[in-house]
């Protein structure tokens, strides 16, 4: 993972230089030394509102920035040698032979935050809820537990899964910073309760929300972790516009946004703000996309599909895009570059949509349009979210190039949602966005709507849900590549359910120099507990 930690003064070479000194590998261990101090309250803007309190439903930066310090997870990741799993709530544990049990060993003594005491119980109905939720219950990550046959709670303080084969990503699969340990007697009595209340073993008690104002949590003195958190309490304040956003920094009325800014935005905290503001720069863990609702004409049909791929220049395109958005310059597939399994720049431009001569790409575009009867200047509406303005606007003026007239219709996070859920729409952005790069997880927002709940194209693939078990079982590194690639051309181009606009994100967080005991991961999603998080007296 390549990251650059920045600390910036009034002069560009004297930042630059002070960021190689400061902030270099040896630099993150002497910050994890620095002797944390006790109280104050944090305060970050978060750019929507949650559309519930549910972790186990949800898959919305807006639900897991307010929420995440109320709760605890089984496992987590390390912040600072990501991708590193340590415990959480786990003790230990260990994993047979033939990795097919996992056996943990919980921390004694763990109170939620109503006094009462936290047993395994608690964790095998919070999974249970997860892999077999109860009818009426969502849980939009259940595809990603079939492989796990049952959860069980031998004794108070041992969690175990056996699985029905073994899976090299599981151990990351319960790492998954949405998996929130919920009370098992709450779930009983009402599996829905934590859809609108909260009620943990975080650091953090709950205080209130405010709509359209903010989120407040307090220390919660019985966390089991001695000595955490330091702070006093947290308070996210919902700002909607990305400028107000910039401003609250700037003005010292917000100490971070952990989510991720503009190379601009950056450049203009950093002026404005010299030594006082640190930068965390490093390539993120999500790409924005296009999906359609396969059961609406002329959508349904894939050449049309596939001419709207075909129709954009993304090798130019995310170039521009990327000077306004915080996104890498070069165009991707479904998983984040760099990794062992993504696709090379080579091995992409062979893909339809991907082409780089762009004047070929459009001809077929507008071929395929006329042989599916889509006449010249269809109108429809493109749905999108504020934050996706720049890059809805540079897909629309691609579609307009083959003869299509698109109008984008911007929604808060609650309404777009519920759009999306109940399939009133017919193209719309979206986005692969998960805390870790493995094809387990970013790939099961695309397997038939009948497996994975999170499938809002509303469209069944056997063949792709045969690719992807395929891949999952492939021990073989090369041969879990080969097929995953299948996966990706079938998604992006032979079937065009859904593709990536541009390029993979380019996380940069910008947050005040007296948050200290925070380190920026690869995802937005990730160490959003505050447990660790202190602020440097003024």
């Amino acid at each position: 993972m390549k990251k650059r930690t920045r600390s910036f003064s009034g002069i560009w070479c004297i930042w630059m230089i002070l960021a190689i000194l400061i902030f270099s590998s040896g630099g993150i261990e002497a910050a994890e030394l620095e002797k944390p101090q006790s109280g104050g309250t944090l305060i970050y803007a978060v750019g929507a509102e949650p559309p519930s309190f549910d972790g186990h439903r949800e898959s919305t930066y807006a639900l897991i920035h307010p929420i995440s310090p109320h709760y605890s997870l089984l496992l987590k990741f390390d912040q600072y040698k990501y991708p590193n799993i340590v415990g959480d709530l786990a003790e230990s544990w260990t994993i047979s032979q033939d990795h097919k049990t996992y056996t943990f060993k919980i921390h004694k003594g763990v109170k939620f935050h109503d006094g009462s005491i936290l047993t395994s119980k608690d964790v095998k109905a919070s999974y249970d809820r997860i892999i077999f939720p109860a009818p009426g219950v969502i849980s939009i990550r259940k595809a990603f537990y079939t492989v796990v046959d049952k959860v069980e709670a031998p004794d108070d303080h041992t969690i175990v899964f056996r699985l029905n084969r073994p899976s090299a990503s599981f151990l990351g699969s319960l790492a998954s910073p949405w998996n929130y340990i919920y009370k098992a007697d709450i779930l009983a009595k009402d599996p829905k309760w934590y859809e609108k209340n909260v009620m943990g073993t975080g650091p953090f008690k709950f205080v209130e929300y405010v709509t359209g104002s903010h989120w407040v949590g307090k220390r919660h003195e019985g966390y089991f972790r001695k000595g955490r958190p330091y702070l006093d309490g947290y308070r996210a304040v919902f700002i909607r516009d990305v400028n107000a956003r910039v401003s609250a920094i700037r003005g010292g009325r917000a100490h971070a946004e952990f989510r991720f800014f503009s190379p601009a935005s950056r450049d203009d905290v950093v002026r404005s703000m010299g030594d006082k503001i640190r930068v965390q720069e490093l390539l993120g863990g999500s790409t924005n996309t296009v999906i359609f609702n396969c059961e609406q004409a002329p959508f349904s049909d894939p050449r049309v599909r596939r001419a709207m791929t075909l129709a954009l220049d993304r090798w130019e395109g995310s170039k521009a895009l990327s000077r306004i958005y915080t996104s890498a310059p070069e165009p991707c597939g479904l998983l984040r570059p760099g990794e062992g399994l993504a696709m090379t720049e080579e091995e992409l431009a062979k893909i339809p949509g991907f082409f780089k001569n762009i004047e070929e790409s459009r001809k077929e575009a507008r071929r395929l349009l006329r042989e599916a009867g889509v006449p010249e200047g269809y109108s429809f509406d493109y749905l999108s979210r504020p934050e996706y303005e720049p890059q809805a606007i540079w897909l629309i003026d691609q579609w307009r190039q083959v003869g299509l007239n698109v109008k984008q219709k911007v929604l808060e996070v609650g309404l777009y949602y519920k759009l999306m859920r109940a399939g009133d729409f017919k193209v719309g952005m979206h986005y692969i966005s998960e805390y870790m790069s493995d094809p387990d997880l970013l790939f099961l927002i695309f397997l038939s709507s009948d497996k994975s709940p999170s499938n809002f194209g509303r469209y069944k693939d056997r063949v792709l849900d045969d690719l992807y078990l395929k891949q999952s079982m492939a021990m073989d590194p090369v041969e879990r590549r080969k097929l995953s690639h299948q996966f990706q051309k079938r998604v992006m181009a032979d079937m065009a359910y859904s593709f990536p606009v541009s390029g993979w994100t380019q996380r940069i967080v910008l947050h005040s120099a007296r948050v200290k005991g925070w380190n920026a991961l690869p995802h937005h999603f990730l160490n959003l507990d505050l447990g660790d998080v202190w602020l440097e007296k003024e």
